[in-house]
């Protein structure tokens, strides 16, 4: 039996059967775990797919201090609180949205483009990372200022204005595509 510190030392180096072995022996487990999480096998997989690959692409800069199986785990388990903290931002803002501008919408012309644009809106939201995704929904959907955000994300004002700028980017981008 491999040491976890010799299996870490080994992907390290880029030995590519040591990772596809450490892949084959818990990908089966870690979905199973990621699926108890997020009831969705489908994301599940791709959770865990996520993760390995994250794993192979940083191999170099690998770091574990505790066992391999404990930190696979923990690295789920922390990318499905992600997903699910990720994907209520994006529930909630359609849900405010819908009911906003439901009583705003007369023509089935301006319904149509409405939903439209919800569509568009959610899509950019979903290609962002969570970190900007979350920062440009406090700022533009609960009206908070860039100093309350940093505060609320323990983070700083740079950080919350670096997030901004990269979400705006990606929304006149998309926007001006249409």
């Amino acid at each position: 039996m491999i040491r976890d510190s010799e299996i870490i030392r080994r992907i390290r180096q880029g030995d590519v059967g040591q990772f596809e072995s450490l892949f084959r022996s818990s990908y089966v487990s870690l979905v199973r775990y990621a699926k108890t999480l997020i009831r969705d096998h489908y994301t599940a997989e791709e959770i865990v797919q996520d993760l390995f690959f994250i794993i192979w692409k940083d191999r170099e800069k690998l770091q574990i201090e505790s066992s391999l199986n404990g930190y696979l785990y923990r690295a789920v388990h922390n990318k499905c609180l992600h997903y699910i903290g990720h994907n209520r931002v994006v529930e909630k803002y359609i849900r405010e949205m819908t009911v906003a501008d439901h009583e705003k919408v007369e023509t089935p012309s301006d319904i149509l483009h409405y939903r439209e644009l919800q569509a568009k809106i959610a899509t950019i939201l979903e290609r962002l990372p969570e970190k900007c995704g979350r920062i440009f929904c406090m700022s533009r959907f609960e009206g908070l200022k860039y100093s309350e955000i940093a505060e609320r994300l323990s983070v700083s004002v740079k950080t919350v204005e670096a997030n901004m700028g990269r979400a705006l980017k990606e929304f006149r981008k998309a926007l001006a595509e249409q």
